[in-house]
This record gives structure tokens, sequence and C-alpha cells, in this order.
């Protein structure tokens, strides 16, 4: 018994010092010589601050600036996200009326939307609340809607077909223009730094007439700031839109 004891003392104290000790110590120490860089946060820094990191999603909304994947990171029903404390996706169906709107004979039961806009067909609106933050009904206990000021009901900006039309809008789009998945779509993480190429290069003429930049040089600047495939095969080509608005300020400080 006694030797049973001594080695389950002495195994449990070599465990310790090896896994518990010199392990961390030689896991920090391989980070900070040869990747010193990732191990530290892959901080973007300005002027000596930080202002982000190359692996964290912000949200950027100023048409001035390239905008990153919507985010569901942190984000109530007002959509706000990009919360690095609190990484989540949807998780939500194919069928989910946030993803493909209000569809009859797939979400709904109608023969049409009784809350479709001339603008889009398959409108979820907005639930009416009171000052408290509570949802509004009608006297049989209906829920009631926000409306806009022309009648229409007001739609839930967070939906799929209402990002397209916010996309398309603010981008100067035709209807005829497809939308990129990952411009309308919020990734697994909710805090993805990268946009597709697709995507960038959409959006780079509304940036260059904001900032009165030529459209070759934003778009220059969007291929500098692609990162290719992973290991070169995994994945594709995606830009960082942190690393890319930053060169943009930088490029318009020189002017």
């Amino acid at each position: 018994m006694r030797k049973d004891i001594i080695t389950a003392t002495l195994a449990t104290l070599l465990l310790t010092v090896l896994l518990g000790v010199l392990y961390p110590l030689a896991v920090y120490a391989i980070g900070q010589v040869g990747f010193k860089d990732q191990a530290e946060g892959s901080l973007v820094k300005v002027n000596g601050q930080v202002v982000g990191s190359k692996l964290l999603a912000q949200d950027f909304t100023s048409p001035q600036y390239f905008h990153p994947r919507p985010s569901k990171a942190g984000s109530g029903y007002d959509g706000n996200g990009y919360d690095a404390s609190a990484s989540a996706a949807s998780n939500q169906g194919p069928s989910n009326p946030n993803l493909i709107g209000n569809v009859p004979g797939v979400n709904i039961d109608t023969t049409k939307n009784p809350y479709a806009t001339p603008t889009d067909p398959t409108c979820v609106p907005v639930p009416a609340t009171d000052k408290d933050g509570n949802d509004i009904t009608d006297k049989n206990g209906n829920a009631v809607y926000e409306k806009n000021k022309d009648g229409t009901y007001a739609c839930d900006p967070n939906t799929v077909p209402q990002r397209v039309l916010a996309y398309r809008a603010e981008n100067g789009l035709a209807s005829s223009v497809k939308v990129p998945v990952d411009a309308v779509t919020a990734s697994f993480s909710g805090l993805d730094p990268a946009i597709s190429v697709a995507n960038a290069r959409l959006q780079a003429s509304r940036v260059a007439r904001v900032r009165h930049l030529n459209l070759d040089q934003v778009l220059a600047l969007v291929s500098k700031y692609t990162n290719g495939r992973g290991l070169g095969f995994m994945g594709e080509p995606a830009v960082n839109v942190l690393e890319l608005n930053l060169a943009l300020d930088r490029l318009q400080q020189r002017r």
C-alpha cells in the first residue's frame, strides 16, 4: 500500500511539473519566438494604439468604408453584433423567415404574404412595442406591427431579402446583379474578419465615390489585402476588411 501511494504521489508531481509548468512554458516560448504576432492576438495598431485584430470583424457602417459580413455575435432584435465576447451564429433552419422572409406554403399558411410591400414581397414585419419594449397586441390579442408613413409594413431589416435590397441600394446595383451570400448572411462565429473578393469589388465603386478616389486605386488595395486560400487549397481568397479600411485612410492622408 505504501509503495502504491509513493508511486502515485511521484507520478502526480511529475505530471504536474511536466504538463502544468514545462509544457505551457514551452508553448508560450515557441509562440513568442516563432509566432509573436499571432500569439498576441494579431493586433492592429495605429500610431501605437490598438484599433482591432486581424482576426475579428468590426461594425463599419460609414459609406466611406468597406462593410463586413452581418453579425449575430451579441445581437438582440435590433441586429447589433460584432461583440467579441459573445461569438455566436444564428443556427436557423432553411425555412426560417429571418433567412428567406415570409414565403406562402413554406412558413406561412396563407396564399400570399399579408405583410408584403411593393419592394419586398417576403416582408417580415417588425412587432410594435410600447415604451417599455413590450409587444403591443390589439383587443383580440393579435400582434400589432409597425407601419411606415405610407401605410406599408415596416420590414425587419435583418432578414436576408431585406439585406439584399439594402445592399443593392447602398452600392447602386441593378436588380439583376447577384449579391454575394457573405454580404447578407452572418458567419458561424459572427466575427469573420474577411469578405469575399466579389463582395469587396461590388462595394469598391461606392467607397471610391464617397472618398473621391479613382476606382482603380481602390481595386488595387482590394487586391493587395486579399489573402489566398489556406495552405494553398482550403477555402476561397478573402479580403481583410480592417486592414483594407485602414489602408484607405492612409491613402487619403497622403493626398
